[in-house]
């Protein structure tokens, strides 16, 4: 048995804001654990056969949300793997219980300023087109934060690499499931 087959398990949720590295940190999470990695709002995209963006622009942030209910169930249905949500999905009661479920979940949790950077760069995000990132981030937080404070485990990330992250995760992940990794 390798040291990460406790992990292997149950599927990992990541949840969190925008920008806080959700995909990025979970593919990495992904690879080092052996496990397929899933990006909801991709599965979405999928099985919409269109983007967020017009998702959004067309049927409303509404259907974009139940169409994301419905892919984050069935994605839990499966095998364990590595699933990054949407920044929104983990407010839906419903979602969030399906993920309690049958998942282990963990907010990635890092400082505004620091995600306001990073989303910025980008323009890709209908809840940021023509916003001030920061004052959306605020925002966010404030709705966001008691649903997520509801994950199983919270990761504080810094401004650091993305692997600091990963190992971090690793780590609260054993600790949590009270499994040695070392």
């Amino acid at each position: 048995m390798d040291r990460y087959e406790p992990l292997r398990r149950r599927t990992i949720a990541l949840v969190g804001l925008m920008g806080v590295g959700k995909s990025s940190v979970g593919r990495r999470l992904a690879a080092l654990l052996d496990l397929p990695f899933r990006d909801a709002d991709t599965e979405v995209e999928t099985a919409a056969g269109r983007s967020i963006p017009e998702i959004f622009a067309d049927l409303g942030e509404g259907a974009f949300r139940d169409g994301e209910r419905r892919v984050i169930a069935r994605l839990l249905e499966g095998p364990p793997v590595i699933l990054a949500t949407g920044g929104g999905a983990f407010m839906s009661p419903e979602t969030r219980e399906i993920i309690k479920d049958r998942a282990v979940s963990v907010w990635l949790k890092a400082d505004l300023d620091v995600l306001a950077r990073r989303v910025g760069r980008k323009e890709t995000r209908p809840l940021l087109i023509g916003k001030d990132p920061l004052e959306v981030l605020r925002e966010q937080a404030a709705a966001r934060y008691p649903a997520y404070a509801e994950a199983d485990i919270v990761v504080e990330t810094g401004d650091t690499a993305h692997q600091v992250t990963v190992m971090a995760v690793v780590k609260a992940l054993a600790d949590h499931l009270g499994e040695s990794v070392e």
